[in-house]
């Protein structure tokens, strides 16, 4: 798998911004001329919020009435808590495109953690009505600087999560403590999955993440999808301790 993955470093992430809108445009794109009607997204909270909120709506011409996004992970509270991940993008980037609201699979946050997991499942379950596991167009992924992903953490026995979908977490270690995520079977399957991770804080964890370390390998290492591609879009500051091949795409490059 370690061949298909590709380590792509900007000068800052306002060069790493429009590559990645133009990225999820062309993969968007690709979908939809498949023939399968819609374009599957998961998207992460984080500073992938603002970036994605500025650079999405200056792609000319999207249309958006066939994109199906969903979360790929959540914390379980109401959508007016600024901790809400849906909360952040209805505000800041689904006011401003003509995504159709049935195109939005948030949870419900009036449930209980084990129930909100299951209810989403089931919202899932409904779009990707023929798969067991389902298989999304593109997934977006941030990484913490302890290495966790989704709502994944490192040491936790979600990792060996091989049955459900969507899972329950009520003891994160990074608060607010209730959250719904998807598993590594979910992250594994996707077409497409691309890390965003930038800043020097990020620098020692990407580098054992990407070159590997001393101990189990870290949840954000586990992401290897078996039929499908892994980018990791960086900037300079998180890739400064990694010795590895990467790309360093001019300016106006596409991936």
């Amino acid at each position: 798998m370690a061949n298909s993955r590709k380590v792509v470093v900007f000068p800052s992430s306002a060069e790493l911004g429009p590559v990645l809108a133009q990225l999820v445009c062309d993969r968007a794109q690709k979908a939809l001329s498949t023939g399968r009607g819609q374009f599957s997204l998961g998207l992460s909270g984080g500073s992938l919020v603002s970036m994605l909120s500025k650079e999405l709506p200056a792609q000319p011409g999207l249309d958006y009435s066939k994109w199906m996004v969903g979360f790929c992970d959540e914390r379980v509270v109401p959508f007016d808590d600024a901790e809400s991940t849906y909360g952040l993008y209805k505000n800041q980037l689904f006011s401003k495109i003509n995504i159709p609201d049935e195109g939005i699979l948030a949870i419900d946050p009036s449930l209980p953690v084990e129930e909100c997991a299951e209810d989403y499942t089931h919202k899932l379950n409904q779009v990707f009505p023929n798969e067991d596991v389902p298989v999304f167009d593109m997934l977006l992924l941030g990484m913490g600087p302890d290495g966790h992903t989704c709502s994944l953490f490192p040491g936790h026995p979600l990792l060996q999560e091989t049955q459900k979908i969507i899972a329950p977490i009520s003891d994160s270690p990074k608060p607010p403590p209730c959250r719904v995520t998807m598993t590594l079977p979910v992250v594994n399957a996707a077409r497409s999955v691309v890390f965003v991770s930038t800043g020097g804080s990020k620098a020692p964890v990407l580098k054992e993440v990407l070159e590997g370390g001393e101990g189990p390998a870290l949840p954000a290492a586990r992401v290897a999808p078996s039929h499908g591609e892994l980018l990791w879009l960086v900037d300079e500051p998180a890739a400064a301790s990694l010795t590895l091949e990467v790309e360093r795409p001019g300016p106006g490059a596409k991936l």
